[in-house]
């Protein structure tokens, strides 16, 4: 790259593409003209080791240009970066099993929600990693369609001057081929960063496995219990307690997980890819890259620049509903394992208040999810939720509580959680026929008689 070379101020496709080609020290002749032989004779070596590269990782999906396989390997390599992470031992293994067991045996006291039919697991980061992406990739996809259309927004906007024109024709798949890489990059990054935070399969608070079941990442465990003065068998009783306690929820609750997700996708659909960022993106870093380490270190330097800032309306009613609906489930296994805990565990309240404190420190793990699915999410109002739910079952009983989730109207709403005491009050719905269903009742059994 040229030591004088700055990223462009400005969005003239000219300009831009003359700024680009002078990287690989194509100038215009004497004439003003670009002699496109020689351009394809400077760029030619840089696509076919590009596309060797990629072609290295597997196949690329041909609606998108993404390389999912380069996804998952660059999050293999974040995730083995961070730290040793072993396949769970069978002594691991059998400890965990054994706290999914106890915990489940303590959850049939608290909960009305019937025990999980799948067996527990104990999860390396790299298994997480291979369990989960099935899930990751759907909730991305919105993301890559927009970023497929931003660069086809880029060729609408192509210079005037007809060989320019053409130049930008000729370069428009290793452009599409260079994004989906550096965005790819990008995403590796985060769910392989992602890998080294959670402790379970659902401890972000999203489905991220089917069928449900309870699984604890045993290293990641292993470095939470490290940060506190407990035992470390406690505190994976504590976290496979929580762990089971949300998995019977999303089994329990059909309609649930797919809601989640959905909104998760409703809100990526509606993200906006900057083409100004993508095309400085692009023009200050390929004739750069020389190897894969290169691609990851592109998607470091533009996480975070790539979805502009700006959120629709309609974002922010998704993120609102998004942010409540999460809120009521962590609060509901607030309440549920905070109730189990107390009565089983001396030190449940020094256990509550580190994951509490972990919470509330959010940090690393919100700026993954950011830079994975460009969403910011934050539960605030987890503990208010824990409240209603704590009242709900001190008034009506822990039955009624779980009703609740029965169907999504009769979910807490954003409202509630400002009043969980009155939502307490409130008499139950009644799920009895009523004087419309008795009379179709009694016409369709006056039908059948006759």
């Amino acid at each position: 790259m040229a030591e004088d070379y700055e990223p462009i101020e400005d969005n003239d496709p000219e300009k831009v593409l003359r700024d680009f080609l002078a990287q690989f020290g194509i100038q215009p002749g004497p004439d003003g003209q670009i002699d496109l032989t020689k351009v394809m004779a400077s760029m030619q070596p840089l696509m076919t080791n590009f596309a060797t590269q990629m072609a290295g990782y597997g196949a690329t999906d041909g609606a998108s240009g993404m390389n999912w396989s380069f996804i998952s390997a660059t999050a293999h390599k974040v995730a083995a970066a961070a730290g040793d992470d072993p396949t769970p031992t069978p002594a691991q293994r059998a400890a965990d099993a054994d706290a999914a067991g106890l915990a489940e045996l303590w959850l049939d006291e608290a909960t009305a929600f019937e025990r999980l039919a799948t067996s527990p697991a104990s999860w390396s980061r790299a298994d997480w990693i291979n369990e989960t992406f099935a899930i990751w990739q759907r909730l991305v996809r919105p993301i890559v369609t927009n970023m497929t259309k931003a660069i086809a927004d880029l060729a609408a906007q192509g210079p005037e001057d007809p060989q320019m024109a053409q130049l930008q024709a000729m370069m428009q798949p290793m452009l599409r081929q260079s994004a989906a890489a550096m965005l790819g990059s990008q995403l590796g990054t985060s769910l392989g960063h992602l890998a080294t935070l959670a402790v379970s399969a659902s401890d972000l608070g999203l489905p991220l496995i089917a069928p449900p079941r309870t699984v604890l990442l045993t290293t990641n465990v292993a470095a939470f219990a490290a940060g506190l003065e407990q035992p470390e068998a406690d505190v994976t009783l504590f976290l496979a307690v929580r762990e089971a306690a949300r998995q019977r929820l999303f089994a329990s609750v059909a309609w649930l997980g797919p809601q989640l997700l959905a909104l998760v996708e409703h809100y990526a659909r509606d993200i906006h890819i900057d083409p100004l960022a993508l095309e400085q993106a692009i023009e200050g870093g390929l004739n750069g890259v020389t190897d894969p380490a290169d691609l990851e270190r592109l998607g470091v330097e533009l996480s975070g620049k790539l979805f502009t800032p700006a959120i629709t309306s309609e974002q922010a009613e998704v993120l609102a509903r998004l942010e409540t609906l999460l809120a009521l489930v962590e609060g509901w296994v607030d309440d549920v394992s905070t109730q189990i805990i107390q009565r089983w565990m001396p030190n449940a309240a020094s256990l509550v208040e580190a994951v509490r404190r972990r919470r509330a420190a959010g940090g690393p793990a919100e700026q993954a999810l950011k830079d994975l699915v460009g969403l910011e999410l934050r539960p605030r109002r987890t503990r208010d939720a824990a409240n209603l739910w704590a009242a709900v079952r001190t008034s009506r009983g822990l039955a009624e509580r779980d009703a609740a989730w029965d169907h999504p109207d009769r979910v807490p709403t954003a409202a509630d959680l400002d009043d969980p005491l009155g939502y307490a009050q409130q008499e139950p719905l009644d799920d009895g026929p009523d004087a419309m269903d008795e009379a179709l009742a009694k016409l369709l059994n006056d039908e059948q008689g006759s």
